[in-house]
């Protein structure tokens, strides 16, 4: 799977200066991580959820969660555990595999084709979000070999104490399968918001996700669950930012959990919860000027109908948080996510002088594009992380925006 993949090579071609490049689930964890991109929820009550995974492949999706927690109501757990083992035997019935897929390239290269790197023959990385840890390896050993398919586990309400039987029964999973599952802690306990016992909750997070780092393959951030702890809920005018108590939690999760000095992990950005049209109490946070060139104008004020400049904005302050990829409730969100994630053809050309060789010993740079000073040593980590997500998801040739790679991934 790629980023992108789903709309044409030659569309592809005109958009990225780099191509996003090709991963599976097989990839390493430092790899899946940034590629987590938009990361779509799924109650794992529907019955067509097969059909589904398979749909949103194809527009692009490339992380889904399917969830046996807050998204369906305690009396369906038992029907949602059922339907898992079912359409997960039925995806794994109709998966590609790799062996047909160089069959298909060697056939296509006979008669002088190349098939469309975006064709879908895989399904997207798949996580399954409990509620206790018994149903780890419960559902590992119900799914039988269409585990093969399952990329690991999202945890809710992870705390150290909480967080442990999560992870020793993800161990348990692993062992019985034969097959690596990452788990995926969601922070949103009330002693992680509550400022009186926040810092002994993330130093023993800290603590735990590290005793098990390799499993450990992002943070999730539960925002939603902030918010009710004090009976608030941001408007579509407002991003979490605007919220203080849940700003403040957000900053001190990164500050703990994800710095870049090898301790730290990827951290994703709270869920976007609106995806209807309502009623706007504040200007649009969408600036015309992106948008001043034929039909993009257009675009805009679909977005600004559909409630997704404010999830535009949260996504810039996501990445200037911290914080990388997102959670998805609804799938018009996945390409503006997507879309943003893209690293600019400037970023990527200040990340290449940092990272030089020859600048290891440190010193000042003016940009090529002669706007901004590049100093080596405060600014490695950011270079890394800007050529880890250029990597996944690609460099925009230079004249090349968000506006553009938004309409091609909507088109796609």
């Amino acid at each position: 799977m790629r980023h992108f993949g789903h709309i044409p090579s030659a569309t592809r071609a005109g958009l990225f200066h780099r191509e996003p490049a090709e991963f599976t689930a097989d990839s390493p964890a430092r790899t899946l991580a940034v590629a987590l991109g938009a990361t779509l929820y799924s109650p794992a009550t529907r019955p067509r959820l097969a059909d589904d995974v398979r749909k949103q492949a194809a527009r692009g999706v490339v992380s889904m969660v399917l969830c046996l927690e807050d998204s369906i109501s305690d009396a369906d757990v038992e029907y949602g555990e059922a339907n898992l083992v079912r359409q997960f035997a039925d995806l794994a019935a109709g998966t590609v595999t790799d062996a047909d897929t160089a069959t298909a390239t060697d056939a296509d290269s006979a008669t002088g084709t190349t098939p469309d790197a975006g064709a879908v023959t895989d399904v997207p990385l798949l996580f399954i979000r409990v509620r206790e840890p018994r149903q780890i390896t419960d559902l590992v050993t119900r799914l039988g070999e269409s585990v093969r398919l399952l990329s690991g586990f999202v945890l809710p309400k992870f705390t150290e104490t909480r967080g442990r039987a999560f992870l020793e029964a993800l161990t348990e999973a692993e062992r019985t399968s034969g097959r690596r599952l990452f788990a995926m802690p969601v922070l949103e306990s009330p002693e992680l918001l509550h400022l009186e016992t926040r810092a002994e909750t993330l130093a023993g997070i800290a603590s735990i996700t590290a005793k098990y780092r390799d499993q450990v393959l992002a943070l999730r951030l539960g925002v939603t669950d902030f918010c009710s702890a004090y009976g608030l809920r941001r408007s579509p005018d407002m991003t979490a930012y605007d919220v203080k108590i849940v700003a403040n939690v957000i900053a001190d999760v990164v500050n703990v959990l994800g710095r870049s000095d090898g301790t730290g992990f990827t951290v994703t950005g709270p869920v976007w919860e609106y995806f209807r049209p309502g009623e706007r109490m504040f200007k649009p946070q969408l600036r015309r000027s992106p948008f001043l060139e034929g039909r993009a104008e257009d675009l805009r004020t679909a977005l600004i109908e559909h409630d997704l400049d404010g999830l535009l904005r949260e996504i810039e302050l996501d990445r200037a948080n911290g914080l990388l990829g997102k959670t998805c409730i609804h799938p018009t969100h996945v390409v503006p996510v997507h879309a943003l994630s893209v690293v600019s053809h400037e970023e990527w050309s200040d990340a290449q002088d940092i990272l030089r060789p020859e600048q290891c010993g440190g010193g000042v740079l003016r940009s090529a594009y002669t706007n901004k000073m590049n100093e080596v040593k405060p600014h490695r980590a950011w270079a890394e992380r800007i050529l880890q997500r250029a990597e996944v998801f690609g460099v925009a040739h230079e004249d090349v925006g968000f506006v553009d790679l938004l309409t091609a991934g909507l088109a796609g």
